[in-house]
């Protein structure tokens, strides 16, 4: 069975936002402006993701 994956796009920049909002792009793999990361989707990540919406956006999710 294959595993899910979601792919998630850096929108935002980390400029001038809180330190756990920075830690969670770092914990989701994602530093620089517009890299694309292809993650395991899970609970924890989504909870990533939906803590972060104005800085990622899902690009496709398989």
């Amino acid at each position: 069975m294959a595993k899910k994956t979601i792919t998630v796009k850096q929108i935002g920049s980390p400029i001038r936002r809180p330190a756990d909002q920075r830690a969670t792009l770092v914990g989701l793999g994602l530093n620089k402006m517009h890299k694309v990361r292809v993650l395991e989707d899970t609970p924890s990540v989504r909870g990533m993701i939906n803590k972060i919406p104005h800085l990622v956006e899902i690009v496709e999710e398989n």
